[in-house]
Parts: structure tokens; sequence; C-alpha cells
């Protein structure tokens, strides 16, 4: 080999070697603070947690094991079995509506419209909207003394009446009302994405071929939003299932117990009635309750995508 071109070699030059192993450490530098600190403060919790819910904590951790005394102890309580069916209906009916309405407001969005910008700035506002403002707000107007109820009866209509949130068997449909409302925005941004991002090819083909609107839309344009539904699928039932604030803001939990939900449950007992053990329990639960739902999910679409 010439000898002038391996002195102008760039591995030959003063340093070069020490730039590279920064180079490739520098990304371990950077991301390992962030590794650690998810390491103890999510996964080292989750262990804790974990463990706690085998003890018999109550006002301060204890850490000798009690075996499964806390879930048998969970289960035979009725408000436990309340904040479950509360889930189910709240999950049920909030990802229905939101995934129902966002879908529908995005095809009217698509349809190039006037004053789409501004419209879709109005849906999205919400989702800008913390979820305690959110049932702060919506607690405002369902109260029957000052909200809706007040201000028809002041138009007029005396007989009119809207008391879900202080209606014991109505109170979770006044938490799914709040909730669609802000979720709803978000979806639609989705699926609207969705639809931009059809072939219009493959749609003017279908034309051509004498196919309405109609048909267009539930035998292409849907079925192609297959992801899309996945993604708001996983992100509704998230939300559905970790609902804390907008209950707390809302309702409280109320009245009684009857729009309690697993997330104020356990706030309830390991916080207020300093049963750490048995919130700690809870919050198993719902993590269980959330794998039991994402990772089947997530197992079919993945193997959907091997055989595509």
């Amino acid at each position: 080999m010439n000898p002038s071109l391996a002195e102008a070699s760039p591995n030959s030059r003063p340093g070069r070697g020490w730039r590279d192993r920064i180079e490739t450490a520098l990304p371990r530098i950077v991301l390992g603070p962030t590794l650690l600190c998810a390491l103890i403060f999510i996964y080292g919790f989750i262990v804790w947690t974990a463990w706690l819910s085998f003890t018999e904590s109550r006002l301060l951790p204890r850490y000798e094991f009690a075996g499964l005394v806390q879930y048998v102890a969970l289960f035979q309580n009725e408000r436990w079995w309340t904040a479950l069916a509360n889930l189910g209906v709240f999950a049920s009916l909030f990802i229905g509506v939101c995934m129902a309405t966002g879908l529908l407001l995005a095809i009217l969005l698509d349809q190039r419209i006037r004053a789409e910008g501004f419209l879709r700035a109005i849906y999205l506002y919400p989702m800008a909207l913390s979820f305690i403002v959110t049932g702060t707000a919506w607690r405002w107007i369902l109260n029957p003394g000052l909200g809706l109820q007040h201000l028809m009866r002041q138009l007029g209509f005396e007989t009119f009446t809207f008391e879900w949130i202080v209606t014991p068997g109505m109170s979770i449909y006044a938490v799914v009302l709040a909730g669609a409302w802000q979720s709803t925005g978000f979806v639609m941004a989705l699926f609207l994405a969705g639809l931009r991002g059809v072939d219009d090819a493959i749609i003017r083909a279908a034309q051509v071929d004498g196919a309405g609107p109609v048909r267009i839309y539930t035998r292409i344009i849907i079925p192609s939003l297959r992801p899309v539904f996945f993604s708001a699928l996983i992100i509704l039932s998230h939300i559905a299932i970790k609902s804390f604030d907008l209950v707390m803001a809302l309702t409280g939990g109320g009245p009684g117990f009857s729009s309690d939900m697993p997330a104020t449950f356990m706030y309830t007992f390991a916080f207020n009635r300093n049963q750490i053990g048995l919130g700690a329990a809870s919050a198993m639960m719902m993590l269980m309750t959330v794998v039991a739902v994402v990772v089947p999910m997530m197992y079919s679409e993945t193997r959907r995508h091997r055989r595509g």
C-alpha cells in the first residue's frame, strides 16, 4: 500500500479512535438515565405494589407475606364489583360513542367542506383540556340547580328534568357523556388522517365500476382503516381503564359509590381508608385488565401483519 494513502486514512488520524468511541457511547449516555429512571420508577414500583398486594399493609407498608388475603377481601367487597360493573358500562359506551362519532365526523370533514380547518379546531379543542377541567365544567352543566335543567326551566320548560349526576343509576352515564365529549375529536383526527391516506386511484377505479359513495366507504375505505381502528381502540381502552381524574372531578364516585371506578376505588382504599394492601391488590387487578386487553389485540394485529 502507498504510505501516503495510509497516512491519509481516516482511522490513522490522531484522536479519531476516541471520537468514534464517544460517538458510539453517546446514545447510551443520553438514554441511560432515562432507562434507569423508567426501570426504578415504573417497573420497580410495579414490583413493589405487587408485593404489597400480598401483605397485610394498612396505614404503613408491611412486608410480611400474607398470601392472597387482600385479593380475597377485594372480591368480597361489594364496592369493587360495582366499580367493575361501572368500568364495563363506561368502557363499552365510551369506546363505542367515540369510535362511531369520530368516524362520522371524519367522513364529513373528508368531503372537503368549507371552513374545514375551523371545524376541525372546534372538534379538537376539548382534547386540549385536562380531564379535571372537563369534569368540573360538566359538573356545572349537569348540576340540576345551576346547569342545563335550571336553564331550561327558566326558559319556561317547567317539567324538564336532567338529573343524571345526582341519580345513582344514571351517574355513570354522565361520566360517559363527558368523556366522549373530550375524546371524540382526537379519534376524529386519527380517522381523518387515515382517510386522507387512502389511495385516490382505488376510489376512482371503484367509481368507474359504478360503485356509489356508500359502497365505496363500506367496502373499500373503512376496511382499509383497520390499523387506525386498532390504534384508537388501544388508546381509548387505556383511557377507560385508568379513568380517575374525570370521575373525581365530575361525580367523586357518587352518589354514594354508584359511579365508582377501579381507579377511584384504589385511591379511596389506599389513601383515604388506610388500606394500602387492598389498594395495591386493586391496582394489580387494573394492570392485569390492561394486559388482558392490550396483549391479545397486539398479538392478533402482529400475526395478521406477518401473514400479510
